[in-house]
């Protein structure tokens, strides 16, 4: 059987417990992002839910004990643009060598979870064959 994948429903990062309101700052007030409903069954366990895109982004609460390399990856447009207001913000910012279609930048949330962003480069029209 070949599992056969829709999309990507969510992606989960992990703030320390009692952080909501620290972290509800910076998703929704600073990034902007819109908060959506938990289940509330799981509401006992701490952290909150974000629509991100076409996707959700979890918070989740937990004991923070070491650092990781994994972090999810978002296609934005107006990347510089973004940065601009993340630097006059103080948010950490990590510089990543472009891809070869792709501009890209990761900063640092306020619990150390870091999250990529990326844009399409795009092509100049006006250059000749």
């Amino acid at each position: 059987m070949k599992i056969k994948f829709v999309r990507l429903n969510h992606i989960q990062l992990c703030i320390p417990k009692n952080a909501e309101e620290q972290a509800r700052e910076f998703y929704c007030g600073l990034l902007g992002l819109e908060e959506i409903e938990k289940p509330e069954f799981l509401k006992k366990n701490g952290g909150f839910w974000l629509k991100i895109a076409d996707i959700e982004l979890h918070i989740g609460a937990e004991d923070i004990e070491n650092r990781s390399k994994r972090h999810p990856a978002f296609e934005v447009e107006d990347l510089m643009e973004i940065k601009d207001i993340l630097i006059k913000n103080n948010i950490k910012i990590r510089e990543s060598q472009a891809l070869p279609d792709y501009r890209r930048f990761s900063f640092y949330d306020p619990f150390n979870n870091r999250i990529e962003l990326l844009e399409a480069k795009k092509i100049n029209t006006t250059e000749k064959d």
